[in-house]
């Protein structure tokens, strides 16, 4: 067998999974199928100021970290969560913090030559395991897409983005691991799942 039907193979493979790991993820995010039915209100009988300040509290979610990158973007990382199909989903939001417009710059993307051939986008993520001492870059696609958010442009002042990245998943026994992208300060953040 040549290296190239090798390589091949392992791309359908991997490709294969990643297809089975998304339909799983698409089909668990499904609904009842009831999208007019209200959500249930859970706070105490007490309607006072204090009791509404408290459900706002509530409701905003402390990130894992924040990192600031140059020209004031801010990427704050709300998740990483592991899933049954050996991935590993870091997710939170890119904000452009400055008071004026900004491209992303394309260092985010890193430096590989496949990755670099499908525009902007946040390739250039890594996970260091130092417990493992082992370090995992972003999943590709069959065509060298990385899976992350891509097509990044410009941002106006105070402007968020979503943003994902997904990984191989380290060992169940690591529940740590520092996160690092280009351009960024790097970040120890926790796993769940």
């Amino acid at each position: 067998m040549s290296i190239r039907f090798t390589v091949n193979a392992r791309r359908r493979v991997i490709a294969l999974t990643l297809a089975a790991g998304v339909a799983l993820g698409v089909a668990g995010c499904g609904g009842s199928g009831g999208g007019d039915e209200k959500p249930k209100s859970t706070s105490s009988a007490s309607n006072g100021p204090d009791s509404e300040k408290e459900a706002q509290q509530g409701q905003e979610e402390e990130p894992l970290a924040e990192l600031k990158g140059q020209e004031g973007l801010l990427l704050r990382i709300s998740a990483a969560e592991r899933d049954a199909g050996g991935f590993l989903t870091v997710s939170g939001e890119l904000k452009n913090d400055g008071d004026k417009s900004l491209m992303v710059p394309a260092a985010l993307r890193g430096d590989e030559t496949e990755i670099i051939r499908h525009g902007r986008s946040l390739g250039g993520a890594t996970l260091v395991d130092s417990k493992g001492k082992k370090r995992y870059y972003v999943l590709r696609d069959t065509d060298g897409r990385p899976l992350t958010t891509s097509d990044l442009g410009s941002m106006k002042p105070g402007e968020s983005i979503p943003v994902f990245m997904q990984f191989p998943a380290p060992p169940t026994d690591t529940t740590e691991v520092t996160f690092q992208l280009p351009t960024f300060a790097s970040a120890t953040i926790s796993i769940s799942g």
